[in-house]
Protein backbone atom coordinates (compact mmCIF):
# COMPACT_ATOMS: atom_id res chain seq x y z
CA UNK A 1 0.00 0.00 0.00
CA UNK A 2 2.65 2.14 1.13
CA UNK A 3 4.73 1.82 -2.02
CA UNK A 4 1.00 2.37 -4.39
CA UNK A 5 0.77 5.69 -2.30
CA UNK A 6 4.23 7.10 -2.97
CA UNK A 7 4.39 6.01 -6.59
CA UNK A 8 1.24 7.94 -6.79
CA UNK A 9 2.53 11.22 -4.64
CA UNK A 10 5.38 10.95 -7.63
CA UNK A 11 3.20 10.83 -10.49
CA UNK A 12 1.22 14.06 -9.04
CA UNK A 13 4.41 15.96 -7.94
CA UNK A 14 5.81 15.53 -11.68
CA UNK A 15 2.25 16.48 -13.43
CA UNK A 16 2.27 19.52 -11.04
CA UNK A 17 6.06 20.28 -11.94
CA UNK A 18 5.15 19.34 -16.05
CA UNK A 19 2.42 22.16 -15.33
CA UNK A 20 4.15 24.93 -13.92
CA UNK A 21 7.45 24.38 -15.74
CA UNK A 22 5.29 24.11 -19.54
CA UNK A 23 3.52 27.86 -18.27
CA UNK A 24 6.64 29.23 -17.37
CA UNK A 25 5.08 30.77 -14.58
CA UNK A 26 8.29 30.01 -12.25
CA UNK A 27 11.26 31.09 -14.53
CA UNK A 28 9.01 33.55 -16.85
CA UNK A 29 9.63 31.22 -20.47
CA UNK A 30 8.57 27.99 -22.05
CA UNK A 31 9.56 26.24 -24.46
CA UNK A 32 6.71 23.49 -25.41
CA UNK A 33 6.26 22.35 -29.25
CA UNK A 34 3.79 23.53 -31.64
CA UNK A 35 1.25 21.61 -34.31
CA UNK A 36 2.72 22.66 -37.83
CA UNK A 37 0.25 23.81 -40.25
CA UNK A 38 2.30 25.91 -42.78
CA UNK A 39 5.57 27.17 -43.82
CA UNK A 40 5.52 31.06 -43.95
CA UNK A 41 6.59 33.35 -41.83
CA UNK A 42 4.73 36.24 -40.06
CA UNK A 43 4.73 39.01 -42.20
CA UNK A 44 5.85 42.31 -39.98
CA UNK A 45 6.69 41.01 -36.81
CA UNK A 46 9.46 42.44 -35.01
CA UNK A 47 10.56 39.94 -32.34
CA UNK A 48 14.37 41.03 -33.12
CA UNK A 49 13.11 45.08 -32.78
CA UNK A 50 13.89 45.22 -36.77
CA UNK A 51 10.04 44.07 -37.79
CA UNK A 52 9.75 42.01 -41.27
CA UNK A 53 9.53 38.48 -42.61
CA UNK A 54 13.06 37.67 -41.26
CA UNK A 55 13.55 40.21 -38.94
CA UNK A 56 15.00 42.14 -41.18
CA UNK A 57 12.93 42.80 -44.13
CA UNK A 58 13.60 41.70 -47.71
CA UNK A 59 17.31 42.60 -49.74
CA UNK A 60 15.06 43.31 -52.94
CA UNK A 61 12.70 45.44 -51.18
CA UNK A 62 15.35 47.54 -48.86
CA UNK A 63 17.17 47.82 -51.77
CA UNK A 64 14.97 49.96 -53.92
CA UNK A 65 15.25 52.87 -51.35
CA UNK A 66 19.31 52.68 -50.27
CA UNK A 67 20.85 55.96 -50.30
CA UNK A 68 18.11 58.30 -51.78
CA UNK A 69 18.48 61.36 -51.08
CA UNK A 70 15.51 63.17 -49.14
CA UNK A 71 15.65 66.38 -50.77
CA UNK A 72 13.20 69.33 -49.65
CA UNK A 73 11.34 67.55 -46.22
CA UNK A 74 7.95 68.07 -45.92
CA UNK A 75 5.52 67.63 -43.32
CA UNK A 76 2.60 65.19 -43.46
CA UNK A 77 -0.57 66.05 -41.20
CA UNK A 78 -1.80 62.41 -40.44
CA UNK A 79 -4.91 61.96 -38.66
CA UNK A 80 -4.03 59.13 -37.80
CA UNK A 81 -0.15 60.07 -36.62
CA UNK A 82 -0.27 63.83 -36.02
CA UNK A 83 2.59 65.76 -37.75
CA UNK A 84 5.16 63.76 -40.01
CA UNK A 85 8.23 64.42 -41.59
CA UNK A 86 8.40 62.96 -45.49
CA UNK A 87 11.01 63.16 -48.30
CA UNK A 88 10.81 65.20 -51.38
CA UNK A 89 8.89 62.23 -52.32
CA UNK A 90 6.12 62.23 -49.88
CA UNK A 91 7.62 59.04 -48.22
CA UNK A 92 7.54 58.61 -44.04
CA UNK A 93 11.42 59.19 -42.19
CA UNK A 94 11.44 57.15 -39.32
CA UNK A 95 13.37 56.69 -36.11
CA UNK A 96 14.92 53.99 -33.75
CA UNK A 97 14.46 53.91 -30.24
CA UNK A 98 17.59 52.09 -30.19
CA UNK A 99 19.83 54.83 -31.36
CA UNK A 100 20.67 58.02 -29.01
CA UNK A 101 20.47 61.69 -30.12
CA UNK A 102 22.97 62.88 -27.62
CA UNK A 103 25.75 62.01 -28.89
CA UNK A 104 23.90 61.51 -32.28
CA UNK A 105 24.27 57.49 -32.90
CA UNK A 106 22.88 54.88 -34.95
CA UNK A 107 22.54 51.31 -33.75
CA UNK A 108 20.84 49.99 -37.06
CA UNK A 109 23.56 48.20 -39.86
CA UNK A 110 23.80 45.52 -41.78
CA UNK A 111 20.26 43.33 -42.49
CA UNK A 112 18.80 45.99 -40.17
CA UNK A 113 19.56 48.91 -42.54
CA UNK A 114 18.56 46.86 -45.49
CA UNK A 115 14.98 46.89 -43.85
CA UNK A 116 15.50 50.40 -43.03
CA UNK A 117 17.42 52.14 -45.57
CA UNK A 118 19.18 55.12 -44.16
CA UNK A 119 18.75 58.85 -45.44
CA UNK A 120 21.91 60.08 -46.48
CA UNK A 121 22.72 63.90 -45.19
CA UNK A 122 23.78 65.32 -48.22
CA UNK A 123 20.94 67.16 -50.11
CA UNK A 124 18.29 67.94 -47.19
CA UNK A 125 16.41 71.29 -46.82
CA UNK A 126 14.31 71.49 -43.51
CA UNK A 127 10.81 71.42 -44.07
CA UNK A 128 8.93 75.14 -44.61
CA UNK A 129 7.82 75.98 -40.96
CA UNK A 130 10.17 74.00 -39.09
CA UNK A 131 12.88 74.75 -37.01
CA UNK A 132 16.36 74.44 -39.63
CA UNK A 133 18.46 74.49 -36.65
CA UNK A 134 17.07 70.68 -35.63
CA UNK A 135 18.27 69.50 -39.27
CA UNK A 136 21.66 67.58 -38.63
CA UNK A 137 23.87 64.95 -39.51
CA UNK A 138 25.98 62.01 -37.94
CA UNK A 139 28.59 59.82 -39.14
CA UNK A 140 27.87 56.48 -39.44
CA UNK A 141 30.55 53.27 -39.14
CA UNK A 142 31.05 52.94 -42.55
CA UNK A 143 32.01 56.31 -42.73
CA UNK A 144 28.79 57.71 -44.91
CA UNK A 145 26.76 60.88 -43.13
CA UNK A 146 23.22 59.83 -42.03
CA UNK A 147 20.64 62.58 -41.99
CA UNK A 148 19.71 63.49 -37.91
CA UNK A 149 16.43 65.80 -36.83
CA UNK A 150 16.71 66.90 -33.48
CA UNK A 151 19.96 64.63 -33.21
CA UNK A 152 18.01 61.39 -34.21
CA UNK A 153 19.16 59.29 -37.38
CA UNK A 154 16.40 59.16 -39.97
CA UNK A 155 15.37 56.12 -41.88
CA UNK A 156 12.91 54.72 -44.31
CA UNK A 157 11.00 51.76 -44.31
CA UNK A 158 11.10 49.15 -47.12
CA UNK A 159 7.81 48.13 -46.90
CA UNK A 160 6.69 51.46 -47.21
CA UNK A 161 5.82 51.22 -51.70
CA UNK A 162 3.69 54.65 -51.70
CA UNK A 163 3.60 57.78 -50.59
CA UNK A 164 2.00 58.80 -47.28
CA UNK A 165 2.45 54.60 -46.20
CA UNK A 166 3.66 54.35 -42.38
CA UNK A 167 3.76 50.82 -42.17
CA UNK A 168 6.79 50.85 -39.94
CA UNK A 169 5.15 52.74 -37.37
CA UNK A 170 5.32 51.20 -34.17
CA UNK A 171 7.31 47.94 -35.45
CA UNK A 172 8.47 46.01 -32.89
CA UNK A 173 7.60 48.70 -30.26
CA UNK A 174 10.92 50.61 -31.63
CA UNK A 175 10.22 52.17 -34.77
CA UNK A 176 8.09 55.15 -35.25
CA UNK A 177 7.58 58.14 -37.73
CA UNK A 178 9.40 61.29 -36.68
CA UNK A 179 7.60 64.48 -36.04
CA UNK A 180 9.03 67.47 -36.88
CA UNK A 181 10.66 68.50 -33.62
CA UNK A 182 12.37 64.92 -33.63
CA UNK A 183 10.05 63.19 -31.57
CA UNK A 184 8.29 60.12 -32.31
CA UNK A 185 4.79 60.54 -33.65
CA UNK A 186 2.27 58.55 -31.46
CA UNK A 187 -0.79 56.12 -32.81
CA UNK A 188 -3.96 58.15 -32.12
CA UNK A 189 -6.92 55.69 -31.32
CA UNK A 190 -10.67 56.67 -30.14
CA UNK A 191 -12.61 55.02 -27.33
CA UNK A 192 -16.37 54.26 -27.58
CA UNK A 193 -17.26 58.16 -26.78
CA UNK A 194 -15.15 59.07 -29.35
CA UNK A 195 -12.08 60.45 -27.31
CA UNK A 196 -8.81 59.94 -28.62
CA UNK A 197 -5.94 58.05 -26.65
CA UNK A 198 -2.50 58.25 -27.31
CA UNK A 199 1.09 56.70 -25.98
CA UNK A 200 -0.81 53.47 -25.36
CA UNK A 201 0.79 50.91 -23.14
CA UNK A 202 1.68 47.22 -24.60
CA UNK A 203 -1.31 45.87 -23.65
CA UNK A 204 -4.37 47.96 -22.91
CA UNK A 205 -7.94 47.60 -23.09
CA UNK A 206 -10.82 49.24 -24.97
CA UNK A 207 -14.05 49.65 -24.57
CA UNK A 208 -15.22 47.62 -28.18
CA UNK A 209 -19.53 49.04 -28.36
CA UNK A 210 -20.27 45.10 -29.19
CA UNK A 211 -17.77 42.89 -27.71
CA UNK A 212 -17.17 45.18 -24.91
CA UNK A 213 -13.64 45.49 -23.02
CA UNK A 214 -11.16 43.44 -25.03
CA UNK A 215 -7.17 44.04 -24.72
CA UNK A 216 -5.51 45.97 -27.78
CA UNK A 217 -1.77 46.66 -28.05
CA UNK A 218 -0.13 49.39 -28.30
CA UNK A 219 -1.11 50.53 -31.69
CA UNK A 220 -4.95 50.08 -30.87
CA UNK A 221 -5.42 46.93 -32.38
CA UNK A 222 -7.39 43.80 -31.43
CA UNK A 223 -5.57 40.90 -29.07
CA UNK A 224 -7.25 37.23 -30.24
CA UNK A 225 -6.21 34.04 -28.67
CA UNK A 226 -6.96 30.62 -30.71
CA UNK A 227 -9.32 28.08 -29.23
CA UNK A 228 -6.95 25.25 -30.72
CA UNK A 229 -4.09 26.46 -28.45
CA UNK A 230 -3.40 25.09 -24.87
CA UNK A 231 -2.03 27.13 -21.40
CA UNK A 232 -1.39 23.63 -19.71
CA UNK A 233 1.08 22.57 -21.11
CA UNK A 234 1.42 25.50 -23.35
CA UNK A 235 1.35 25.04 -27.05
CA UNK A 236 0.10 26.92 -30.17
CA UNK A 237 -1.42 25.23 -32.79
CA UNK A 238 -1.33 27.97 -35.25
CA UNK A 239 2.17 27.70 -36.98
CA UNK A 240 3.93 28.06 -40.42
CA UNK A 241 0.95 29.69 -43.03
CA UNK A 242 -1.17 30.47 -40.06
CA UNK A 243 1.04 33.02 -38.62
CA UNK A 244 0.76 35.40 -41.64
CA UNK A 245 -2.64 35.82 -41.34
CA UNK A 246 -2.06 36.04 -37.22
CA UNK A 247 0.98 37.63 -36.38
CA UNK A 248 2.41 36.75 -32.65
CA UNK A 249 2.11 39.52 -29.89
CA UNK A 250 5.95 40.06 -29.57
CA UNK A 251 7.33 39.88 -25.36
CA UNK A 252 6.19 43.02 -23.39
CA UNK A 253 7.44 43.54 -19.37
CA UNK A 254 4.69 43.97 -16.86
CA UNK A 255 5.25 47.65 -16.56
CA UNK A 256 3.97 48.14 -19.87
CA UNK A 257 -0.06 46.20 -19.42
CA UNK A 258 -2.44 48.80 -18.24
CA UNK A 259 -5.58 47.11 -16.65
CA UNK A 260 -4.76 43.40 -18.36
CA UNK A 261 -4.01 40.42 -16.17
CA UNK A 262 -0.53 39.87 -15.22
CA UNK A 263 -1.32 36.51 -13.99
CA UNK A 264 0.62 33.93 -16.22
CA UNK A 265 2.68 36.92 -17.93
CA UNK A 266 4.98 34.92 -19.49
CA UNK A 267 7.27 34.73 -22.85
CA UNK A 268 6.36 31.81 -24.97
CA UNK A 269 9.42 30.70 -26.81
CA UNK A 270 8.34 28.91 -29.88
CA UNK A 271 9.58 25.94 -31.49
CA UNK A 272 10.21 27.69 -34.87
CA UNK A 273 12.00 30.22 -33.14
CA UNK A 274 9.69 33.20 -32.38
CA UNK A 275 9.12 34.82 -29.24
CA UNK A 276 5.37 35.07 -28.17
CA UNK A 277 3.64 36.72 -25.31
CA UNK A 278 1.23 34.86 -23.11
CA UNK A 279 -1.27 36.32 -20.95
CA UNK A 280 -3.00 33.67 -18.29
CA UNK A 281 -0.58 31.33 -19.83
CA UNK A 282 -2.35 31.75 -22.85
CA UNK A 283 -0.19 32.38 -26.47
CA UNK A 284 -1.71 35.99 -28.02
CA UNK A 285 -2.14 37.22 -31.43
CA UNK A 286 -3.38 40.11 -33.34
CA UNK A 287 -5.19 39.85 -37.14
CA UNK A 288 -3.55 40.85 -40.55
CA UNK A 289 -6.89 41.26 -41.69
CA UNK A 290 -7.32 44.36 -38.93
CA UNK A 291 -6.48 47.70 -40.75
CA UNK A 292 -6.90 50.13 -37.77
CA UNK A 293 -7.20 50.52 -34.43
CA UNK A 294 -10.97 49.36 -33.42
CA UNK A 295 -11.53 46.54 -36.00
CA UNK A 296 -12.56 43.46 -34.82
CA UNK A 297 -12.00 41.65 -38.24
CA UNK A 298 -10.95 38.38 -36.64
CA UNK A 299 -13.58 37.97 -33.70
CA UNK A 300 -15.23 34.59 -34.40
CA UNK A 301 -13.00 33.63 -37.48
CA UNK A 302 -13.39 29.76 -38.34
CA UNK A 303 -14.83 29.31 -35.12
CA UNK A 304 -11.51 29.09 -33.21
CA UNK A 305 -10.10 32.85 -32.64
CA UNK A 306 -11.32 35.52 -30.41
CA UNK A 307 -11.08 38.47 -28.56
CA UNK A 308 -9.28 38.63 -25.64
CA UNK A 309 -10.78 40.15 -22.32
CA UNK A 310 -8.87 41.61 -19.80
CA UNK A 311 -8.66 39.03 -17.68
CA UNK A 312 -8.00 36.55 -20.39
CA UNK A 313 -10.84 35.02 -21.17
CA UNK A 314 -11.88 34.47 -24.90
CA UNK A 315 -14.56 36.95 -25.51
CA UNK A 316 -18.05 36.05 -27.21
CA UNK A 317 -17.20 32.48 -27.49
CA UNK A 318 -19.77 29.69 -27.45
CA UNK A 319 -19.86 27.91 -23.98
Amino acid sequence: MNTWRNASLAVTAAALLALTTACGQEQGTSSPNGQNVGNASPAGQAGSGYGSDSGYGSDSAAGTATSKQAGQLAVWDSKKLGKVVTDSEGFTLYRFDKDTASPPKSNCEGDCAKAWPVVPAGNVTAAAGTDAALIGKVTRADGTQQLTIAGWPMYRYAKDTEPGDANGQGVGGTWFAAAPDGKKAAVNTADSTGAEQADLAGLSVRKDPELGNIVVDKRGMTVYRFKKDSAWPMKSACTGACLSKWPVVAPLTKNDVKGVTTKGFVTFNRPDGLKQQAIDCWPIYTFSGDTKPGDTNGQGVGGTWYAVSPEAKLVGAPK
